[in-house]
């Protein structure tokens, strides 16, 4: 099969930051659906592999990247439960296991979830791996209840991001939380209020801007953005006994004491945790993808967060959607269609 990978890790303006190369379609295992990708998107984690999963050496052979695919099952392992050859999937995958950036791809039944009917194959690809962090943010880590949340705010750090566009969409659709978005751009500002932000703040500044709303704190922060950049005003808005939840790592130390007077909660999030360690609960992203696919197709309630389509199963499209996404000024998700 084809496939677009890398050998070494390399800027993304060098020629072979990424190849295309040819390699065994690979078969499923037990619980394994052998899939037929017909379009991925692109997520941070998918530079950050890049460029640094194979920093300085060589692969014997070529690294698959890509969580996040939508496409059609062609084949089921023997105790698969859930699917049947035909069946028009979508998921975001397992670290561990070799990506979507290829013409097929097998994945644990337990993480896919049906497509919305209603979608295309692009509008799909772009929701699992942001929907499904969104989700276990919400309501895995910071036990925000559904339809909970009656007078009380909750601050979304990032909100024109990939998990910021769908994170604002569930609370709005899922909980009665005012929604405070991030934005430093006018065309981020319009977009989170387009995903359903009740007030949008400049996160540069972050403490005066809320002020100048009338908000002088905050009984939920998710942060979507850069952790230790905005340590110092999470730690000074969040409520006592307050809740915050982080899906960025920190390159530096930050002080965790400055919560300690308020017992403040911190939690971590990352999206691969169940898979990466074949938690008793696995099946809990299939029904979250499950749920999602409900809400895109039969109430119309949740849209896409697909923001730009490019073509192609080739090293200059993953060279380009990469550009954009180290920018940092990416807003919803780019999605590549094959």
């Amino acid at each position: 099969m084809k496939a677009v990978g890398i050998r070494t890790s390399l800027p993304i303006e060098e020629k072979e930051s990424f190849i295309a190369f040819e390699t065994a379609k690979p078969k499923p295992g037990s619980r394994d659906l052998l899939v037929k990708i017909k379009a991925v998107s692109v997520n941070p984690v998918d530079y950050k592999v890049r460029s640094s999963s194979a920093k300085g050496k060589e692969l014997d052979e070529p690294k698959i990247l890509g969580w996040d695919a939508s496409g059609i099952v062609e084949a089921t392992g023997a105790e698969v439960e859930y699917f049947k050859e035909g069946d028009e999937v979508f998921y975001a995958g397992d670290i561990t296991r070799p990506g979507s950036n290829a013409e097929y791809q097998v994945v644990d039944e337990r993480i896919v979830g049906h497509k919305p009917k209603k979608s295309t194959f692009e509008e799909a690809a772009a929701m699992p791996l942001t929907s499904i962090t969104a989700f276990e943010c919400i309501f895995d880590r910071l036990l925000i209840k559904e339809n909970g949340g009656e007078d009380q705010k909750i601050l979304v750090i990032g909100g024109a991001g990939g998990v910021g566009s769908i994170g604002i969409q569930l609370l709005n659709e899922l909980t009665q939380l005012t929604v405070i978005a991030t934005a430093s751009r006018r065309e981020t500002e319009n977009w989170c209020l387009e995903m359903g932000a009740d007030v949008v703040v400049n996160h540069h500044n972050l403490v005066e801007e809320l002020k100048e709303n009338g908000i002088t704190e905050v009984d939920y922060i998710l942060n979507f953005s850069n952790t230790e950049l905005h340590w110092e005003a999470m730690a000074t808005i969040i409520k006592p006994q307050g809740h915050i939840c982080s899906i960025v790592e920190t390159k530096e130390n930050v002080d965790l004491n400055k919560l300690k007077n308020k017992s403040v909660s911190f939690h971590w999030e990352l999206m691969f945790t169940r898979p990466m360690f074949g938690t008793k609960d696995l099946s809990r992203q299939h029904e979250i993808l499950e749920d999602l696919s409900a809400m895109m197709m039969d109430k119309g309630s949740i849209r896409s967060t697909l923001k730009e389509t490019f073509h192609g199963l080739k090293p200059e499209t993953f060279k380009k959607v990469h550009q954009i996404q180290e920018s940092g000024k990416s807003i919803g998700k780019n999605v590549i269609s094959f």
